[in-house]
């Protein structure tokens, strides 16, 4: 990942007709070598989701209620709050005006989404329930297609005076989320009923799944070659990005945690519940960036930053869980209250 960083960010500085050339293939306001790439990231993580597992709400009411709460009624708020703190009155003095304003709608449209498959990636880590996480991201991602757009408009309106352009962030959610999520599911009931089940989740989905991480380092990057003139001339930039960015991770994360203790929600269902809200939808957060702001903005860069922050963070996260597996042990009449 430093190594992609690294050249993307000195392929954009010293050759700086790189850039344009990649920025101008681009198609109703849309760079298309990222959209490609991004494409090629969502199939597999919506190729995951099993809509099988929405038949088992109602087993895991108490759990799926807290999600939802931690995913949209405190996470994105609490990213905005945090953003617009440190952006206005933290960072005033030591960031130009109109890259603080940058930031912070890069950093509010990051917040907009939890996270969908990176979730079953810490949750198996944490050796969670899987099937409870893959409950969480199935509900999580189909939300997204109702309450991203009109939540993204209220807090970058809030926050910023932006005006969203709403059939902009339309066409993002219906272009990197509706889409890669039709295609899935009909590959899913396609597959299933021409290989089977088994097929279908040891031989394809572990296949495809291989497309993500290669997609990923490709997109960091093609992102740094668009802003490598901005790494070179304000370095310093990135942690002051990540500062708030931490925070924010760590913050919802103790929601979770606390809140499933609180709840007595066993340790199996606790791990990814405390998860989901930590983590982000990176991939569609980078989306929306460059169709709403383009490649070359200061809201892509701190989009970019999340990512890089997010990984390391996450792992940690997954050790504290594991560290405190015990207290999350509770009698099954105590679970069920």
């Amino acid at each position: 990942m430093a190594i992609c960083i690294l050249s993307g960010t000195l392929l954009g500085y010293f050759f700086p007709s790189l850039s344009t050339f990649l920025s101008e293939i681009e198609f109703a306001n849309v760079s298309l070598p990222i959209a490609v790439v991004l494409l090629m990231m969502m199939y597999p993580i919506m190729l995951k989701v099993r809509y099988s597992e929405l038949l088992h709400i109602r087993k895991n009411a108490k759990v799926m209620a807290f999600t939802l709460v931690i995913n949209w009624a405190i996470q994105p708020f609490v990213m905005a709050l945090i953003a617009w703190f440190f952006m206005t009155v933290v960072f005033a003095s030591v960031i130009p005006e109109e890259l603080r304003i940058q930031y912070m709608m890069g950093m509010i449209i990051l917040g907009l989404a939890p996270c969908t498959a990176m979730t079953l990636v810490w949750t198996f880590l944490a050796k969670g329930n899987l099937s409870c996480a893959l409950l969480q991201v199935s509900i999580n991602d189909i939300l997204i297609l109702i309450l991203y757009a009109p939540i993204g408009i209220f807090l970058l309106g809030l926050t910023t005076g932006f005006s969203v352009p709403l059939d902009t962030l339309f066409v993002s959610i219906l272009l990197y989320v509706a889409l890669p999520l039709g295609l899935a599911a009909l590959t899913r009931v396609v597959t299933n009923k021409t290989k089977g089940v088994g097929w279908l989740e040891t031989h394809l989905i572990e296949k495809v799944d291989k497309i993500t991480p290669i997609g990923l380092l490709i997109t960091l990057v093609l992102i740094f070659i668009f802003q490598g003139d901005k790494i070179i001339a304000f370095p310093y930039h990135l942690i002051l990005i990540a500062i708030p960015l931490l925070i924010h991770t760590y913050l919802i994360f103790s929601v979770g945690y606390f809140g499933s203790k609180k709840l007595k929600i066993p340790y199996a269902e606790a791990a990814p519940t405390a998860f989901i809200g930590a983590s982000n939808f990176f991939e569609l957060a980078v989306a929306v960036g460059t169709i709403l702001f383009g490649v070359h903005s200061g809201v892509t860069l701190a989009i970019t930053v999340g990512v890089l922050v997010e990984v390391p963070v996450m792992l940690s996260l997954v050790q504290i869980m594991k560290r405190k597996k015990a207290i999350f042990q509770f009698n099954a009449s105590e679970s069920a209250t």
